[in-house]
């Protein structure tokens, strides 16, 4: 197969060859297209040399086509419907008709905040999907995202890498969590509550420390911390019938997941928040699959959080 000079290929000569297929007229081509007449001609010009045909010839008013005109134009035609449906129109997307896999990488946080809720909405517009939750953490979720191994990552993540987006679903801010009997405290504590009793803390890199820290440093004092983990769950069952106080994020704080009888309160010492961000490949900005999936995740998130905390 001899190789094509794609430069010198322009396909709106392909719909200036269809319309003067069907006007035959120079002329009414140009206005079908909104063009001037000389930019017509000139098109015919560089249609009748890219095909090496002189592809219409006048016969009186009309302009007839020879006989590789006629044989071009279903061609022509097909090319021009299959560029508008399969390349120009966005694919449709129907979840109630989605059999395949719905794939979001979560923080731990996120995970244990978010994944029954988002399991039922997904279920719900998608009953033929499966729910696939994969971990990730702020070092690994780029690579997850780059090598398509998940659609979309929720969690307290951020990017500056030019070829993922994100979008800022809310923020997080920070409590504490005690057993009111074991400590015999109650809400809201106190900064000598804050600082007199034992801490446990929740961890993510196994440090016994975080900015809090360094904000009581600020005011002369500290606190004990005397258990880390980097698992919410080990610490809420650890904080039932001891005499510790644990500062999570408030959504954690509130999940309704324990008959439990520990108390919320206000932390007496600044906590920086958090931002949870979902992030996607620009390369999937447009797909109807991820809008979908992306629009669910933001509804049911904002949905989640104005549940619990209004608890």
């Amino acid at each position: 197969m001899s190789r094509v000079n794609w430069r010198g290929v322009d396909l709106n000569l392909l719909v200036a060859f269809s319309a003067l297929m069907e006007t035959r007229s120079v002329t009414r081509a140009a206005e079908k297209l909104s063009i001037g007449q000389s930019a017509m001609s000139h098109n015919l010009s560089r249609l009748r040399s890219l095909l090496d045909d002189p592809l219409f010839h006048r016969q009186g008013n009309e302009m007839l086509p020879t006989a590789r005109a006629i044989e071009l134009e279903p061609v022509v035609t097909q090319l021009l419907e299959t560029i508008a449906s399969d390349v120009l129109t966005p694919m449709a997307f129907e979840p109630s008709q989605y059999q395949g896999v719905v794939r979001i990488g979560l923080t731990d946080y996120a995970e244990l905040v978010f994944a029954p809720a988002l399991f039922d909405v997904f279920r719900q517009q998608a009953p033929h999907c499966q729910l696939s939750c994969r971990p990730v953490d702020r070092v690994n979720y780029r690579e997850a995202l780059k090598a398509d191994q998940v659609d979309v990552v929720l969690g307290a993540v951020e990017t500056h890498d030019p070829t993922l987006r994100m979008e800022d679903l809310y923020t997080e801010r920070h409590v504490c969590l005690f057993d009111p009997v074991a400590t015999a405290l109650k809400s809201p504590l106190t900064l000598d509550d804050y600082i007199t009793t034992p801490h446990a803390l929740v961890t993510v890199d196994g440090q016994l420390s975080s900015p809090v820290d360094d904000t009581l440093k600020a005011f002369g004092c500290d606190r004990q911390v005397v258990m880390g983990s980097q698992r919410f769950l080990t610490v809420r069952h650890l904080l039932s019938g001891r005499n510790l106080i644990c500062t999570v994020a408030e959504l954690m704080a509130k999940l309704d997941m324990f008959n439990t009888t520990l108390a919320i309160s206000p932390a007496p010492v600044d906590v920086s928040n958090f931002v949870i961000r979902q992030i996607w490949h620009k390369k999937h900005a447009n797909s109807a699959k991820n809008l979908w999936i992306r629009q669910t995740i933001h509804q049911t998130v904002r949905q989640q959080v104005q549940d619990l905390r209004a608890r």
